[in-house]
């Protein structure tokens, strides 16, 4: 294997790794959402943060460079979905502040990970 394709891996496995962690804070944090929100915002932010890894994985085990490309776009967008989420729960009072601070850092991380495949594509 070249180093670039072992480059390419680690970084796979980096972006990985950070995905599935925001996915399980998600659901940890989202566990204390007021009931009533069990099929609005709670629903919406955990279909989103899962939409992130699973769009992602589903485009990284294509063969076609277009079709990879669409989905880390959709794994962007979904991204960007419930990083609103955590920001309008953060101001319902739902999300304390540490736990805002630790999704915001993986959000951040995560993004400018996917926007870097994108613009290398």
């Amino acid at each position: 294997m070249k180093d670039e394709e072992g480059g390419e891996q680690k970084y796979h496995e980096r972006l990985h790794s950070l995905m599935d962690t925001y996915v399980h804070l998600v659901y940890r944090v989202s566990r204390d959402f007021p009931k009533e929100e069990q099929y609005g915002a709670t629903s919406q932010l955990r279909r989103a943060a899962l939409s992130v890894i699973l769009n992602y994985v589903e485009g990284y085990a294509r063969q076609r460079s277009a079709v990879h490309k669409n989905f880390l776009e959709i794994s962007f967008g979904s991204l960007k979905e419930s990083a609103y989420l955590t920001e309008f729960s953060l101001q319902e009072g739902w999300l304390k502040e540490p736990a805002y601070r630790e999704l915001k850092k993986l959000e951040r991380e995560i993004g400018a990970m996917i926007w870097g495949a994108l613009r290398n594509m």
